[in-house]
């Protein structure tokens, strides 16, 4: 018995079908970590040491969360974390697109070696260089300050930024700066007119990745902000695992879920910029 031929389009149907398969089970690999820290945040610290799991907070409280943001050291913790978290976004995002665009927008001696720098850079494990950093901020009095760890963090995530950022800006034609300036702008008035517009999307998306590193970083943070009034969030959250007495899950998992928290509310913010403009006016008349 010969198996069926299958047509052209009931095999893309086929291939349709496992790809969607496949999809939903990344999607479930990556959600379920999530629901899983919310799900156990909404548990008391009894359902969650007990042997029977709970898959759905069936013995709902809030009092993990009461108990996170009521510690001493959250809303100091929290305050560091935003400011040295935009500080790094803002230079990271000024100071890479400088660079970007006189990658893609100039020809100059050297360009083809600082492109392989930065790419070289970036393949460093920064964790390699703490003993040093820790020296210079040492020298430089900068331990168990927002400015030094901010230096640390724009350090860090500046050849991602510029690598990213430059692909962004050599996607835009350099025709339309050109059409502009035939137009009567000058050179500066065509690339923020024209240019600068249809780079949104790049610049929120490499500062979307900026926010992330810089909110979620610990290595650093644990080695340069030793104080416990310049904790950052997730020195913070450290604290709560202690090797004298057991370990709080429950409220672990709530302190966790307000960490994220920022992170979700920013991504909200500017996705719909991620997306939008991307050639938006390019060919208006």
């Amino acid at each position: 018995m010969t198996a069926p031929i299958l047509t052209p389009r009931a095999k893309r149907r086929s291939g349709r079908v496992l790809l969607n398969l496949a999809a939903l089970v990344v999607i479930v690999c990556s959600v379920f970590p999530v629901y899983w820290m919310v799900n156990t945040a909404l548990l008391p610290g009894s359902a969650v040491r007990s042997a029977t799991p709970h898959l759905w907070p069936d013995q709902f409280t809030l009092r993990n969360f009461a108990t996170a943001i009521g510690d001493d050291g959250f809303l100091t913790a929290l305050g560091t974390s935003l400011a040295v978290t935009l500080i790094t976004v803002a230079a990271a995002l000024v100071f890479a697109f400088l660079a970007a665009v006189a990658l893609s927008r100039f020809r100059f001696r050297g360009r083809s070696a600082l492109i392989v720098t930065i790419l070289v850079i970036q393949m460093i494990p920064a964790e390699a260089m703490i003993v040093s950093t820790f020296r210079v901020l040492d020298g430089w009095a900068l331990l168990n300050t927002i400015a030094g760890l901010s230096f640390v963090y724009i350090a860090i995530v500046l050849p991602f930024t510029v690598w990213t950022l430059r692909g962004f800006v050599g996607g835009v034609p350099a025709e339309l700066e050109e059409a502009a300036m035939i137009d009567g702008c000058s050179r500066a008035g065509a690339f923020w007119r024209i240019t600068f517009p249809l780079l949104a999307p790049g610049l929120i998306s490499t500062g979307v990745f900026a926010f992330i590193q810089a909110w979620n970083e610990f290595v650093f943070a644990l080695v340069i902000m030793t104080r416990p009034e310049a904790q950052t969030l997730p020195i913070w959250l450290r604290s709560f695992v202690q090797a004298t007495k057991a370990t709080d899950w429950a409220v672990v998992m709530a302190a966790s879920t307000l960490m994220a928290v920022p992170v979700v509310v920013f991504f909200l913010i500017v996705q719909h910029r991620m997306t939008s403009g991307l050639v938006s006016g390019a060919v208006k008349g």
